[in-house]
């Protein structure tokens, strides 16, 4: 029997919203997985139930995101802040392997460009600048600034960028879940990421843990490493989704030996997770089946495309709602650059000292979760995939009636 969870409409930024009928089969198959007796959670990750669960999903995430055969696909653990450092671990390595007759005295730390448009970039880059300190006086690396928006408060994106000749990585995060700011998903706006002016040797990693699967990813095979942390819109917390073109998967033992790179711990290797399918250890069971269940809907749905135009639907939306109130002078929209405004993370601010009278107006219809982050204050309603069009109308409906009473 279906439960009826139409009165709450949950606008959190993550974890996030599941599609109910995801919900009701994981917790089918928590209790008694397809018939064995056995919860998911009580089966061997190396049995063929598992084994099933995770090559189907990795099969229906290659099919959604038309992902080349080029890219491994990895199902890991530690979230986006884990892979702050491994990107970099990894890239270091393949850097250092590339030119392993290069003896370590004379080996030059190669440089690292960031694109900083938000509180999670700057997080990247503050780990990059970290994991470049050597005790012995020679940096591991030279993390650099390519692009920042951090004097406009991140409330737009960068409007120049800098890419260096011969560095080893470019990295920029597509959605700032915080600041709510997004690189535009097609070429030609002034929100559009810059991939002409990445130089083709530079590895160019993207962290897409706020937007993943919510509309087909631009330039997939261009990139070296796409990460995305699943509580956004494939799964529960506990899993993180890692694309790797193949030439980055190396033995970074090996690059240590060499001498000029940090050491890698093996749970960050790229290779050993690749090569073990991986399994190398026990992966999180749970938010994985559950994240194989979520692919499957988002196919049955039509695929990316079809996504695309429901949360391009509801942003349109919610968007409209806003700038109409903000005529009024009772809301003011934070990310100022329109072409740069997320379709996932809307944040704003209540003006006139009205917004504990807004968020006891929402919770009071049902709607839940819609503080801004600790960092920032204000409001944020985040409208993942799950977050339906009719939730989206009934929070504009809200907006609406709150900005006329203004």
């Amino acid at each position: 029997m279906s439960l009826d969870r139409s009165a709450v409409h949950n606008f959190a930024a993550g974890p996030s919203p599941l599609p109910t009928s995801v919900l009701e089969e994981a917790a089918r198959g928590l209790l008694n997985y397809n018939g064995t007796g056995m919860g998911v959670c009580e089966l061997s990750h190396r049995g063929k139930e598992f084994k099933a669960i995770i090559e189907g999903a990795e099969a229906d995430l290659r099919s959604l995101l038309k992902l080349p055969d080029s890219h491994a696909v990895l199902f890991m653990q530690g979230g986006g802040t884990t892979q702050f450092a491994s990107v970099v671990l990894n890239v270091l390595a393949a850097r250092r392997l590339a030119h392993a007759s290069t003896p370590t005295e004379q080996y030059e730390p190669p440089v690292l460009d960031y694109v900083v448009s938000g509180s999670w970039s700057a997080k990247a880059y503050a780990e990059a600048q970290r994991l470049a300190l050597n005790g012995d006086g020679k940096p591991f690396c030279v993390p650099r600034l390519a692009a920042s928006s951090k004097e406009a408060k991140y409330t737009s994106l960068p409007s120049a960028y800098d890419f260096s000749a011969g560095a080893a990585l470019a990295f920029y995060c597509e959605n700032e879940t915080i600041n709510g700011d997004e690189f535009a998903g097609v070429a030609g706006t002034d929100a559009s990421f810059p991939f002409d002016k990445v130089p083709k040797d530079t590895v160019l990693v993207a962290d897409y843990s706020s937007s993943f699967l919510s509309r087909p990813i631009p330039n997939i095979a261009q990139h070296g490493i796409i990460y995305a942390g699943a509580q956004k819109n494939l799964g529960p917390s506990g899993v993180t989704v890692v694309l790797v073109r193949r030439d980055l998967l190396v033995d970074t033992t090996a690059a240590m030996k060499l001498g000029g790179v940090p050491a890698v711990p093996i749970q960050s290797e790229y290779k050993t997770l690749a090569d073990n399918g991986s399994l190398y250890n026990t992966p999180p069971v749970f938010p994985i089946y559950v994240s194989a269940l979520v692919l499957r809907h988002l196919v049955a749905q039509g695929g990316l495309d079809k996504v695309a135009e429901v949360n391009k639907a509801k942003a349109d939306a919610l968007y409209a709602s806003l700038d109409a109130a903000e005529a009024t002078g009772a809301v003011t929209c934070v990310v100022r650059q329109k072409a740069a405004r997320s379709w996932m993370n809307v944040p704003f601010n209540i003006t006139n000292g009205r917004e504990a009278e807004f968020l006891k107006g929402a919770e009071a219809r049902g709607f839940r979760q819609l503080k801004g982050h600790r960092s920032v204050g204000g409001i944020r309603a985040s409208i993942y995939n799950a977050v339906t069009l009719e939730s989206v109308h009934k929070l504009c409906a809200y907006i609406d009636e709150f900005a006329a009473a203004a």
